[in-house]
């Protein structure tokens, strides 16, 4: 039997800190330690590792405590690593006050996902960052530079 056990901070906190501050300043909070991350981030051992304005990159390192019963990391952790990086890509535009949602998700997988996958890289970009709508594109890839996955996503941008 295995066992891994996860210690978070109050993600009350860091909801407050994105209140508090432009999109962009936050995610160089997290970035930089003074914002502890959210619950997910550490259930998914992933971490942002690049911030700036509509572009962020997210590292991760897939376990097989993410693995479904087929013997590969479940489809769910690439999904959820892109809807994070893509919606911080759109974060990263937003003034102080404002927040934003995911619409859509669209996501294509290239490859299998395995912990002998090592780090993985989730590079985000916004594509089109308008006043009430966002949309923007994702690569995964492992260690070695290849393709895991990609995806889009729209947001819809609205005061907090």
């Amino acid at each position: 039997m295995r066992r891994r056990v996860l210690e978070w901070s109050d993600p009350m906190l860091a909801l407050q800190a994105a209140a508090a501050t432009s999109g962009l300043e936050f995610l160089r909070g997290l970035l930089n330690g003074s914002v502890a991350p959210p619950p997910m981030a550490v259930l998914m051992n992933a971490a942002i590792t690049a911030a700036d304005k509509g572009h962020v990159v997210f590292n991760a390192v897939p376990g097989e405590e993410h693995y479904n019963p087929h013997g590969s990391v479940h489809g769910g952790y690439a999904a959820t690593l892109f809807d994070t990086a893509l919606g911080c890509a759109v974060h990263s535009l937003l003034d102080k006050g404002y927040g934003y949602t995911t619409l859509e998700l669209h996501v294509n997988y290239v490859k299998p996902i395995t912990r002998d996958s090592g780090r993985l890289v989730c590079d985000a970009r916004v594509l089109h960052g308008g006043k009430r709508i966002a949309t923007a594109e994702a690569r995964l890839t492992d260690e070695s530079g290849h393709l895991l996955g990609h995806a889009t996503t729209t947001c819809l941008i609205a005061p907090r």
